[in-house]
């Protein structure tokens, strides 16, 4: 997603001026019971504050706002809402408070749905009209504390910023960057992760993950905390989730669907930071809640969009459209649009193999300031041969009163805010692991298509961006075009000459066209550069066993192993070169604390299979190569192994081979 999705507070936008936020969820165990000594009549005729509008406030308003949270003001108290009661009625009577932008009708039930009845708001206007009433203290609702702690309890392990950014008292919004090193020496589980924000400052914020060294060296170029500019490729959110926060945003704990948090990952905090008219020292904290183990289900995530967005100054109804046609039957748990400021109108639907439409999402009036991730009450099963589309609207003309440029000037796709984007995210669970691998396998393939357009549009505006040239090769090698993979590598070290990393991934692209001596070469002057490069030393020992020189690869992956122990590519590779060896023991050993370590790593089951039975472990063997193909469904070569191990071994046939 982009650096400038999300969702958060903003100026009220209606003729008296007076800012307004908040309204985002029901809150629990919040103080609505101090009042003043104000006067009020001691029969109230109509709605009263204590009997009528406090619990409305509780229900719907006060997580939002309560002091020190993103709500503009306090709705607490008496005191706190009786001089903003026009306002109030006002903004509920329109619908701008609570936010809730989806359309009603026109999709399932989304958890945390927010939105005022119509009695709620006919009280309020009425409550407002005649004259703002107490009424009776006694009848306010149950008085406890507000905590502004973790609201689900305490965490297993809580990270923050490793230095506080100050956000001056005014000025433009900013957008940056945070790498903050996850102290996890083994891999863990996750069933929640809980967003603290520390300030009012913080408009918004996403979370992805970094499992190499590239969001750090970016950091460390920048001198204040953090950096600006684009979030690295190799920064991503865990395969099938989305993580991001918005005010009031609590996402519900989940062991049936909790992720894998590999050692050695830095979180990439991506924060939208609004000046508050007061200087804020921003320092933020995720809480991270471990699930006892493997999830039971694994969701995968599709994601709509264009990358080739190009909008004229004045024109009001550019659209864009997507698609893309189920090749398995999946549940849709999830759904998060995300645009800019000019776009007006979200569209998300789903049409049957029967030729019924069923809506995801449906958004009339979009604002940029107001996004945020729809979560289905009920997840919902769509058909294989269902196709989902998505067509959003864009207002690029001086009647949009966000556009963020006049008069209007010609907008392009591009991640940062004043560009524009249109992406629908989607959330599925598909019914088993071969589907999974299937809609997986098949949807990475257009979205790294699409991709390589917008990496290449903004290369075409920054032509010496190293990062980008390097994102986009990476795009290339994902989709096989070495060629274009190497072109843009070459450019990255000829712009880079002192960077290790330029020459390891020119090396890695040679490496997978056959160049095999240059591919030698590129990793030999990564090491020059940093010695303790253990990818490079790693893929170094990859090419040395492409061509034959064993012995000198195993060197190599145990001088990687010497630096990072725990890289479980490196075992897996040095357990597979061990084996052609014949150090079949050695092997084993190597393979399974690569397993220990990710036990769905299925390269590492297929070749402690082939070590075992080497051995003659043939039982021990056959458990492996199931395991790799119940990870990997279509993959020939374990399959035609197993099958010929069963046939010389027919009383090992017990269970279908998957």
């Amino acid at each position: 997603m982009a650096s400038s999705t999300g969702t958060g507070v903003k100026s009220s936008r209606f003729a008296f001026r007076v800012a307004v936020a908040g309204g985002l969820l029901g809150a629990a165990g919040v103080v609505c019971a101090t009042v003043s000594a104000s006067p009020a009549p001691a029969v109230p005729d109509g709605p009263t504050f204590t009997h009528d509008i406090a619990p409305i406030l509780l229900r719907h308003c006060v997580t939002c706002h309560h002091p020190g949270t993103n709500g503009a003001f306090s709705l607490l108290t008496y005191d706190d809402v009786r001089p903003r009661a026009k306002l109030i009625a006002a903004v509920t009577q329109s619908r701008y408070m609570p936010p809730w932008k989806p359309e009603p009708g026109f999709a399932d039930p989304f958890i945390g749905q927010r939105g005022l009845s119509d009695v709620e708001i006919a009280a309020i206007g009425r409550w407002a009209a005649n004259g703002a009433l107490l009424g009776d203290r006694a009848e306010l609702p149950a008085s406890s504390t507000w905590s502004d702690g973790w609201r689900l309890g305490t965490p297993d392990l809580v990270i923050s910023m490793p230095e506080a950014f100050d956000v001056p008292a005014n000025g433009p919004d900013i957008f940056r960057n945070f790498v903050i090193p996850i102290p996890n020496a083994v891999a863990r589980y996750i069933k929640a992760m809980e967003f603290m924000p520390g300030t009012r400052a913080v408009h918004h914020a996403n979370m992805r993950f970094d499992e190499t060294r590239a969001s750090r060296l970016l950091d460390e170029k920048d001198p204040a905390p953090g950096y600006d500019g684009l979030t690295a490729a190799s920064a991503h959110y865990p395969e099938g989730y989305f993580f991001g926060w918005t005010p009031g945003q609590l996402p519900p704990a989940s062991e049936d669907l909790a992720w894998r948090l590999n050692p050695d990952t830095d979180m990439v905090l991506q924060l939208h930071l609004k000046p508050t008219g007061r200087p804020e020292r921003v320092r933020a904290a995720i809480g991270f809640y471990f699930a006892p183990g493997p999830p039971r289900t694994t969701p995968a995530m599709l994601r709509l969009g264009k990358q080739n967005i190009d909008i004229a100054p004045g024109q009001s109804d550019y659209v864009v459209t997507d698609s893309y046609v189920l090749p398995v039957e999946v549940d849709v748990h999830a759904v998060q649009p995300h645009a800019h400021n000019r776009a007006k109108e979200i569209k998300g639907f789903a049409t049957l193999p029967d030729g019924s439409t069923k809506w995801l999402i449906y958004i009339r009036s979009w604002d940029f300031d107001w996004q945020d991730t729809y979560r289905y009450v009920k997840p919902f099963r769509l058909p294989k041969g269902t196709t989902l589309t998505m067509r959003y609207t864009y207002d690029n003309s001086v009647a949009n009163r966000r556009n963020p440029q006049l008069p209007p000037q010609r907008v392009r796709w591009g991640q940062n805010s004043l560009d524009e984007m249109g992406d629908l995210w989607i959330q599925v669970v598909p019914r088993s692991r071969a589907d999974l691998n299937t809609l997986v396998g098949e949807f990475r393939q257009k979205v790294f298509r699409e991709d390589i357009l917008g990496y290449e549009m903004e290369l075409q505006r920054t032509p010496d961006d190293v990062s980008l040239h390097d994102d986009i090769a990476t795009l290339y090698m994902a989709v096989g075009r070495t060629g274009e993979a190497i072109a843009h590598f070459s450019e990255s070290v000829r712009l880079a000459p002192e960077a290790a990393a330029a020459y390891f991934n020119l090396g890695t692209a040679l490496a997978a066209a056959g160049r095999i001596d240059e591919a030698i070469a590129q990793f030999g002057r990564a090491l020059q550069l940093q010695p303790d490069y253990a990818l490079a030393l790693n893929n170094l020992g990859s090419v040395l066993v492409a061509q034959g020189k064993t012995e000198e690869a195993v060197a190599q992956y145990r001088r990687a192993l010497g630096i990072s122990p725990g890289n479980i590519d490196v075992l897996n590779n040095i357990g597979n070169a061990l084996t052609r060896l014949n150090r079949l023991d050695e092997a084993v050993d190597y393979l399974r604390r690569a397993l220990a370590i990710d036990p769905e790593y299925a390269d590492a089951h297929y070749n402690l299979a082939h070590a075992l039975a080497a051995q003659g472990h043939e039982a021990e063997a056959v458990a492996h190569y199931r395991a790799a193909l119940m990870l990997r469904p279509d993959w020939p070569q374990v399959r035609a192994e197993l099958t010929a191990l069963l046939v010389n071994h027919p009383e090992l046939a017990a269970g279908r081979v998957p």
